[in-house]
C-alpha cells in the first residue's frame, strides 16, 4: 500500500492518516480521533491492524468484522454522528481495516463527543482538545469572513502612517491608473480601496496595512518568534533569539527578515564562479513568503484576537502558524494550481500595492506564485519540500533541515534530488515512475548509488517485493 510506503517515511501518524494496533479491540484513544479527523478539511483515514512502533508492521487481525461493528458503533457517540467508509485491505498478506472518516458539515462543526461534550482537532504533531476560543472559530467559519472591512472603534485618521500612505497611493496610481488610481481625491481612493471609511475612520485592513501602530487597537495581532536553546546553551536557557515584532504589516516583514537573518545558523559555500557566500540555513525567500502569508492571511475574527502569528525555530524544523485555516483552497492543492484565495480579501487588495520601507518590495503578489516560489528556493538549496498543514482554525507550515547534507556530506544530481525528495511519500519503483516520469533502469542506478552514500535502504529483493526508504 503506498498508504503504508508514505507512513514509513514519515515514521509516525500523518495529520489525516491514524494508525492503531488493535489487536486487543478498539483501544479508547480512538473517539477523540474520530472527532479529530471529522473537524479536520477533507477528513482523514483511520487503519487498525499495524504496529506503529515496529515500523507499521501488521499484527494480524482475528476479530476484523468485531472491530468494524466497533468502529461504527464509536461513530455514533458523536455530535454529529461521523460519516464513515470502512473497508478491508491487506499489507504482506495480513488483513487490516481501513476507515475513512468524512470530514463533518461545516455547518455542524465542531464535531464533539456525545458523553463529554469535548471535541479535538488533528494537528501535525497529535490530536488536541478544543479550548472554548477554538471552538469559537469553527461558529465563526459558518459564515463568508468580512471582518478585514470592520471600521476600528477608536482610530482616526491620525492612526494611519502618512509614508506608507504615501507609497501606497503612489504605486495604485501607477499600477491601476484606470481603476482605483483614477479618482483624483487621495481621500477618496482610500475611501473606495477599503483603506478608511466616510469620514476617515481606519478599516481594519487598514489599520494592519498601513497604521502607525496597530497593536495600539489589537496587542496580539504580533509575530511571536523563538530559536530553541542548543545543548551547548546554559542550564536553565529555554530560548534564543526571542522577539515580539509588532507594526503595521510591511514593517513586520521587514522586522521578520531582521530576525530570521540573525536567527539562522548558516553555512560558508562556494558557488560555481568561485564567489564564497553565507548560506542560511533555510531559504530567507521562502520564509519571506509564509510569513507574509501568514500575516496577511490570518484571522481577523473576535475568537482570534488574542493570537498571534508563531515563527519557532527548532533544532530541526522550521515552524510558521497562524491563527485561521485556509479558505477557499485545499492544504494538498497548496503551490500546485495557479489559484489566488482569500480569507481576506480586502486586506490582500490593498497589500499588493503595499512596499516594506527598508526593502522597497511589494508584501504580496497575490498572483499564486508565493509557494511555489517557496518550494523551488528549497528544492535550490536541497532540502526537503515544505509541508502545510490546515486544522480548519489554525494553518501551519513546517520546513525541515537537509538530511543530504548531515548525512552524506556531499550534493545530490538534480534527479537524485528529486528521487529523493520522493520517497518521503513513496517507496517503490513503479510509484516512483509513475510520479517522476523516469525511466526503471534511471530509478534503479540512482536509488544505488544513494544507498551507496548511505541515504537510501532497500527492503527485500530476490524475488521479493523491493521497497526503498529514507535512511
Amino acid at each position: 500500500m503506498a498508504l503504508v510506503a508514505r507512513l514509513r517515511a514519515a515514521g509516525e501518524d500523518t495529520t489525516d492518516v491514524e494508525v492503531k494496533a488493535a489487536a486487543g479491540g478498539l483501544p479508547d484513544s480512538l473517539t477523540p480521533s474520530l472527532s479529530a479527523l471529522a473537524n479536520l478539511p477533507g477528513g482523514g483515514t483511520i487503519i487498525l491492524g499495524l504496529d506503529e512502533r515496529a515500523d507499521f508492521a501488521p499484527v494480524g487481525l482475528s476479530s476484523v468484522q468485531q472491530l468494524k461493528q466497533g468502529l461504527v458503533s464509536k461513530s455514533r457517540s458523536l455530535v454529529p454522528p461521523v460519516q464513515l467508509a470502512i473497508g478491508d485491505g491487506t499489507v504482506h498478506g495480513q488483513p487490516v481495516v481501513i476507515a475513512r472518516v468524512h470530514e463533518c458539515d461545516p455547518s455542524s462543526k465542531p464535531c464533539r463527543v456525545a458523553a463529554t461534550g469535548k471535541a479535538y482537532l488533528r494537528s501535525y504533531d497529535g490530536d488536541f482538545e478544543l479550548s472554548q476560543v477554538e471552538e469559537q472559530g469553527f461558529l465563526a467559519a459558518r459564515t463568508l469572513p468580512h471582518f478585514d472591512r470592520r471600521p476600528v472603534e477608536g482610530a482616526t485618521r491620525e492612526d494611519l502612517d502618512e509614508e506608507l500612505l504615501s507609497s501606497f497611493i503612489r504605486a495604485v496610481r501607477d499600477r491601476d491608473p484606470s481603476g482605483l488610481g483614477r479618482f483624483r481625491s487621495n481621500e477618496e481612493l482610500l475611501r473606495r480601496a477599503g483603506v478608511a471609511l466616510d469620514g476617515g475612520q481606519p478599516s481594519v485592513a487598514g489599520l494592519l496595512a498601513l497604521g502607525v501602530y496597530p497593536q495600539q487597537f489589537f496587542p496580539r495581532y504580533v509575530i511571536q518568534a523563538a530559536a530553541e536553546s542548543r545543548p551547548d546553551d546554559p542550564i536553565g536557557v529555554r530560548a534564543r533569539n526571542q522577539m515580539t515584532i509588532t507594526g503595521p504589516i510591511p514593517r513586520m516583514l521587514d522586522e521578520a527578515m531582521a530576525w530570521a537573518r540573525r536567527a539562522f545558523d548558516s553555512v560558508i559555500t562556494t558557488e560555481a564562479g568561485g564567489m564564497v557566500v553565507d548560506q542560511p540555513e533555510y531559504p530567507l525567500v521562502a520564509f519571506r513568503e509564509l510569513i507574509a502569508n501568514a500575516l496577511v492571511h490570518r484571522d481577523l475574527d473576535n475568537w482570534s484576537e488574542g493570537l498571534s502569528v508563531e515563527v519557532r525555530l527548532r533544532r530541526d524544523r522550521l515552524v510558521v502558524s497562524n491563527p485561521g485555516g485556509l479558505y477557499g483552497i485545499t492544504a494538498d492543492r497548496l503551490g500546485r494550481e495557479g489559484v489566488t484565495s482569500a480569507r481576506n480579501a480586502r486586506l490582500v487588495a490593498i497589500c499588493q500595492h503595499v512596499r516594506t520601507p527598508d526593502t522597497g518590495a511589494r508584501v504580496i503578489e497575490a498572483l499564486a506564485s508565493g509557494l511555489p516560489i517557496v518550494g523551488s528556493s528549497l528544492s535550490e538549496a536541497g532540502l526537503p519540500p515544505a509541508k502545510f498543514f490546515d486544522a480548519a482554525i489554525r494553518f501551519t507550515a513546517l520546513l525541515t533541515r537537509s538530511d543530504v547534507r548531515k548525512k552524506s556530506g556531499t550534493s545530490l544530481t538534480p534527479t537524485q534530488q528529486r528521487i529523493y525528495e520522493a520517497l518521503e511519500r513513496m517507496s517503490t519503483v513503479k510509484e516512483l515512475e509513475d510520479a517522476l516520469g523516469l525511466a526503471g533502469a534511471t530509478l534503479r542506478k540512482a536509488l544505488r548509488a544513494m544507498a551507496n552514500l548511505g541515504l537510501v535502504s532497500q527492503q527485500g529483493g530476490r524475488g521479493r517485493s523491493t521497497t526503498y526508504h529514507r535512511m
